[in-house]
């Protein structure tokens, strides 16, 4: 199948109106079971199936997802699990919990719709623990430069008992939030115009002095200055034209969300940097779950490692072959139709990244912020709590081949 996938050729437009008529839930779970090249039609009768299915008894609870700018096209690209999410709960509760998205930025974007969750607007969210952690710091944490060797240790980390005690149980105190489950990459560079007509980057010295877009993350922007990489603030809406026309140079961010956000057209170049997490999680308000009967919390905390361990299969398949991210980049991807050029720096050039940005070797930038994090997680050392757990694999450790815990009985 085509990068573009099976909705290429369904507009936005008859999607919206397929969504206003059965819900995005049901459009997007009724098209993900679909395979091929398939019609509007496909898709309607999809929807309507699965609608009927959904609705065939009244939920108990009915929890509000804010999925930021997913859409049932782009759900389809970077798998985040939001779907698999919800599809096994609904069915694991039989029907009394319902899980209903509300995407497209409608109800709330990707640094809002976690101060949405704690407000009560949305009962869940997804969206990347960077732009959240405007509304909860606390997510900082994730975010120490080159605390995770690879993807492989991101999801370990995940897995792990620990993850319990230095991510999830402070979420919660702290935010209000209980972390659920997450999709694991890297990120790096992704460089617009100006890097066009240049030869495709091989050593880091090519990207210093050039000023680039950061997130909303901390951590991330002491990274990029020490990496000289002038970080500047600049609101998402404005970030594709601003590549596109050369007023910044590059942006923060990993592969697959160049692809699903629809960066590709103005991304000349994605340059592996790896330098610190890219991590599109979902959050539930902490008093919403506490609220649910031991049961459905279980189910709810079940549905949750399903959904992480089809995210760590999914995903690695999907950035290969519908974003592209590989080497060479191969046809048909969303990189190939955009003529992105994949940068895979040798490990001398990330070990003299790591070098001179991370905590291990530049301790004093991150050392407020540390103390801080360390504070909010009742006194331990956060940054080497997570390092030492990101090590027990193999830094060249497939992610696919992590053993899937659950975490909440290690």
């Amino acid at each position: 199948m085509k990068a573009s996938n099976a909705l290429s050729g369904i507009s936005r437009r008859d999607l919206f109106k397929l969504s206003g008529q059965y819900g995005l839930s049901s459009v997007v779970l009724g098209a993900s079971a679909l395979t091929g090249a398939v019609t509007l039609g496909d898709v309607a009768r999809a929807a309507e199936s699965t609608y009927e299915k959904r609705f065939a008894k009244e939920a108990k609870h009915t929890f509000k997802l804010g999925a930021a700018g997913f859409n049932a096209r782009n759900l389809l690209i970077e798998r985040a699990g939001v779907l698999e999410f919800a599809r096994d709960l609904e069915s694991r509760t039989d029907g009394e919990i319902r899980v209903e998205f509300i995407g497209d930025n409608q109800i709330c974007g990707q640094t809002s719709c976690v101060e949405k969750t704690q407000s009560g607007i949305v009962d869940m969210y997804a969206a990347s623990t960077q732009n959240s952690a405007g509304g909860a710091p606390y997510l900082n944490v994730l975010d120490y430069a080159y605390m995770f060797p690879g993807r492989a240790s991101q999801y370990h980390f995940l897995y792990s008992p620990e993850s319990v005690s230095v991510l999830r149980d402070p979420l919660e105190k702290r935010h209000g939030l209980k972390f659920l489950f997450s999709h694991a990459e890297l990120r790096g560079m992704q460089m617009g115009s100006s890097f066009a007509d240049k030869p495709t980057v091989t050593k880091l010295e090519e990207l210093f002095g050039t000023k680039n877009r950061v997130t909303g993350t901390q951590l991330g922007r002491i990274a990029m200055e020490l990496l000289n990489l002038n970080p500047v603030p600049v609101a998402w809406e404005e970030t594709l034209d601003g590549l596109k026309q050369g007023l910044i140079d590059g942006a923060e961010t990993w592969a697959s969300a160049v692809a699903y956000a629809n960066m590709s057209p103005v991304v000349s170049q994605s340059v592996d940097l790896r330098f610190f997490c890219g991590t599109e999680h979902t959050s539930m308000s902490a008093s919403k779950f506490d609220a649910l009967g031991g049961e459905l919390q279980d189910a709810v905390l079940e549905s949750s490692y399903l959904a992480q361990v089809h995210v760590q299969a999914a995903n690695e398949a999907a950035l290969v072959k519908t974003v592209g991210f590989s080497d060479p980049v191969l046809p048909g991807t969303i990189f190939a139709e955009n003529d992105v050029r994949v940068a895979f720096l040798a490990d001398d050039q990330i070990k003299m990244a790591e070098e001179m940005c991370s905590p291990e070797f530049n301790p004093e930038p991150w050392a407020q912020w540390r103390e801080r994090l360390n504070g909010w997680a009742g006194g331990m050392d956060t940054y080497q709590t997570i390092y030492d757990v990101a090590r027990q694999v193999p830094a060249d450790m497939k992610p696919e081949n992590v053993e899937p815990r659950r975490w909440w009985k290690s």
